[in-house]
């Protein structure tokens, strides 16, 4: 069932249909890969049907204004109908489904109980900027808070008018785009790209005019990619907008196929010998061949993604695109090779090989290593990733993590709560830093109730009541086998393996070890 907007939203898509018939020129129909070429026709006869009787029925429109949207609405409607699941005998409730809720009406419920005298006002008040209806109509669809009544967002609408007006107007951007609205919104949802990663509004419109080849040439889903892309260097992303405009060369480049010697790309980027001699010391597991789409994590792995996008920003992106590999022979692990040979004739290929990318995602590379680490993860490709990620939000820097899973693969075994349980035990209750990981990672592969909590609880207690007058690493408590942890404990009093035990049976014992019948005991045990 659908819901009804107020009466006086016929008003407004009565304006807005007013605009959407101003067009001129009908854009060339948009390629539906998706689609076999013979049901093409009826897919969009039945999403012009669709859409006419959704905005006539449900949305109180009048037939002609209705049907005059859905014939001039080719490209954004075809660009809607990619993006349901074409079936011959169900495509047609589909996409009345899919229609349930319109841009407008979803972001800007509130301006379809607006007087529509009012909206004719605002929308020729946008006009005055020196925009057309089809332009205005554009902006309307892609920015729809312009149409609402949010004071505060004043000043950001007078900004956004600015820039589009040096872009549109003062750099001629106009002259270049099609007179109708399909062309308009795919202009609009080119410039909100940059926007959404954070450019402000009111100070992009001269750079934006100086790259309007950006908004004609490439398509907002090559802007998308590339933009994720830098993003995953973890920088700010505006700083990504600003790259993309100011070196659009990059817009060009392959960043999903192309094959890279990690050593080779750096000193193709101008790292020295030494340099790249020092990284391979510390980053042995990230050498090798990779794929350039895992590029960004590769250099978070070597701690050099500042270092990447600042080679990025001043020029040295025509170095990045045109790098390609030496020889045939370069950077192959041979022991790798070996490896992977096994795996693809092995009875669970795709389960392994799903592993293995995920662990070159996250910038190992075509190395031994790599195949050590994979050896001892446990768990789906899914399932590493989630844990991998919960340690990155529990605040571990990228590639000491990676380290991390390079010094104790079996972190990665771990599930999610737990390993937020260890990491809150190890923060709050030891009161150590994140940074001890660095030094121990294999803390997180033990067992909170039945290792880590009773052996450190233990040790304190040692110390507390002066039994013990050395301080224990950490590490030492808890990675000691269980003889040498009894052998320990006995050479510190005779009477603490006897406690102990009793300790680890009773699992009602409180934390505080003084306020346990154990502690109640420990005098006369101490005196045996």
């Amino acid at each position: 069932m659908h819901f009804r907007p107020p009466a006086t939203s016929f008003s407004l898509y009565t304006i807005l249909a007013r605009h959407f018939s101003s067009a001129t020129k009908l854009p060339k129909l948009p390629n539906l890969s998706k689609i076999p070429s013979k049901y093409k026709p009826q897919a969009i006869n039945q999403a012009q049907k669709a859409l006419t009787d959704y905005l006539h029925a449900t949305r109180s429109l009048p037939y002609l204004y209705a049907e005059q949207i859905s014939k001039n609405s080719l490209f954004s409607l075809s660009d809607a109908v990619s993006k349901v699941k074409f079936s011959p005998v169900t495509f047609s409730k589909s996409f009345e489904r899919f229609l349930s809720l319109g841009k407008l009406y979803r972001e800007e419920i509130l301006i379809f109980g607006k007087d529509p005298v009012e909206l004719s006002r605002k929308l020729n008040g946008f006009k005055e900027y020196g925009f057309s209806n089809v332009t205005v109509i554009g902006i309307c669809l892609v920015f729809p808070y312009v149409l609402g009544e949010k004071l505060e967002l004043g000043n950001e609408i007078d900004a956004l008018f600015g820039d589009l007006r040096k872009v549109f107007i003062d750099f001629d951007l106009v002259s270049c785009v099609e007179g109708n609205v399909d062309a308009w919104v795919e202009v609009c949802r080119k410039i909100r790209v940059f926007y959404d990663l954070g450019c402000e509004k009111g100070k992009m419109g001269e750079l934006m005019g100086r790259r309007k080849i950006v908004f004609l040439r490439y398509p907002e889903e090559v802007l998308v990619k590339k933009a994720e892309f830098f993003s995953r260097l973890s920088v700010s992303k505006s700083d990504v907008g600003l790259l993309l405009l100011e070196k659009s060369k990059i817009l060009d480049f392959d960043l999903e196929d192309r094959v890279i010697s990690v050593s080779g790309f750096l000193k193709n980027l101008g790292m020295s010998e030494n340099e790249l001699k020092s990284i391979a010391e510390e980053y042995p597991y990230a050498l090798g061949r990779n794929k350039m789409a895992n590029l960004p994590f590769v250099m978070r792995a070597l701690d050099l993604h500042e270092w990447f996008f600042t080679k990025m920003k001043v020029g040295n992106h025509c170095l990045f695109g045109t790098y390609t590999i030496g020889n045939p022979s370069e950077d192959l692990d041979k022991d790798y090779n070996s490896r992977l040979d096994s795996i693809q004739s092995s009875k669970t290929t795709v389960h392994t090989l799903r592993k293995l990318d995920f662990l070159h995602s996250i910038g190992f590379g075509e190395n031994n290593m790599t195949m050590k680490v994979l050896a001892n993860s446990h768990g789906t490709s899914t399932e590493l990733q989630e844990r991998f990620d919960c340690l990155l939000r529990a605040g571990i820097q990228f590639s000491k993590l990676c380290k991390m899973v390079r010094l104790s693969p079996k972190i990665l075994n771990q599930n999610p709560q737990s390993l937020e349980w260890k990491i809150k035990f190890l923060c709050e209750e030891i009161g150590s830093s994140l940074q001890y990981l660095d030094l121990f990672p294999a803390y997180l592969c033990y067992d909170l109730e039945k290792r880590i909590k009773p052996r450190y609880r233990f040790h304190t207690w040692l110390t507390e009541k002066g039994w013990s007058a050395k301080t224990y690493s950490l590490a030492s408590m808890i990675a000691t086998s269980e003889k040498s942890f009894l052998a320990r404990i006995s050479g510190i009093h005779p009477a603490a393996p006897k406690l102990w035990f009793d300790f680890i049976s009773n699992q009602n014992c409180s934390n505080d070890w003084q306020g346990c019948e154990l502690g109640n005991n420990v005098e006369s045990l101490g005196r045996k």
